[in-house]
């Protein structure tokens, strides 16, 4: 119960820390961290607009996507206390039920027949299945290095106490944050301000959606930056104190949403052709980790 909560409470400032990043790396004065928020509470009381050729499907994907969020984030624990749903191997219904959701948005933007969306759910559906590969090594690393193949025993049992683990930890930092990248569509993967269709991948996909469908589509993203950054303090916290583990939850939540907004400011969008190569290269990322790890087991001995 606490991580959700501290998962919902990180969510509401996120979008908005990365939004006061890019304004003040530009010289801007910006709008307000509250902004975002204010713009999902605004769409919340619209009400959706939908085309006579869509059919049920585009009508309660959002609902299925933003639900699929919801259910993902009651797995992840914070510190030595359990996320709302934990079992043997929880971390690969945390990665099926994000797909769930990605399956919807994708078969939604194909239902409104427009070939923007279509390519845009192409690109989509690319991208995540290249990200999936290293998000399952990177914990079925630490299930090896661990001995237990749940979240909250996973991040409780992993200490942190030589170099090489600090280097594991900053790697699977890295991993992390581009997976969260990716899921979300940011830079350098996709530019979420840009304006031209032919290049856009998640923005395009959501053309059709308005009102309150849209802000649920926009919340699950909120809330998906959140639960990434939750991941990363879990690879700290471990059995650190609430008194400490509460404080250092925020303060990385914060550090990932400034370099979010750094990022989105000072590193240009890659090539289409180049993101499935760097997607592929977190793989490799990855599978250091899992070789780092085998050799903190001694397995090479």
């Amino acid at each position: 119960m606490l991580s959700l909560l501290l998962i919902v409470i990180a969510a509401f400032f996120f979008t908005g820390i990365v939004v006061r990043t890019k304004s003040l790396a530009s010289g801007r004065k910006g709008p307000g961290i509250m902004q975002p928020i204010k713009d999902v509470i605004r769409l919340f009381k619209k009400g959706a607009v939908y085309s006579k050729t869509s059919s049920i499907i585009f009508q309660i994907a959002p609902t299925i996507y933003f639900s699929s969020v919801v259910m993902a984030m009651l797995v992840v624990p914070f510190g030595q206390s359990k996320g709302l749903i934990s079992f043997n191997c929880d971390f690969i219904f945390f990665a099926y039920v994000l797909a769930l959701g990605k399956f919807f948005s994708i078969i939604s933007a194909l239902d409104t027949g427009s070939s923007f969306e279509g390519m845009g759910a192409s690109r989509e559906a690319l991208y995540s299945m290249f990200a999936e590969p290293a998000l399952f090594i990177l914990m079925g690393s630490f299930a090896l290095l661990t001995g237990y193949t749940s979240f909250q025993e996973i991040f409780a049992a992993l200490h942190i106490g030589s170099y090489l683990s600090y280097a594991l930890a900053t790697l699977a930092t890295f991993v992390l944050v581009m997976i969260a990248m990716i899921e979300n569509s940011r830079m350098p993967i996709d530019d979420p301000k840009t304006h031209l269709e032919l290049t856009m991948i998640h923005e395009v996909m959501i053309l059709d959606n308005s009102g309150f469908d849209l802000g649920l589509l926009l919340s699950a993203g909120y809330l998906k930056f959140a639960i990434y950054g939750a991941l990363v303090v879990n690879l700290f916290v471990g059995i650190v104190d609430y008194q400490y583990a509460i404080p250092l939850f925020f303060i990385i939540q914060f550090l990932m949403a400034v370099a979010v907004g750094l990022i989105e400011s000072f590193m240009a969008r890659f090539r289409m052709n180049h993101n499935a190569q760097f997607i592929v290269a977190l793989t490799s990322v990855s599978l250091l980790i899992f070789f780092g790890a085998i050799l903190i087991l001694g397995k090479f001995n």
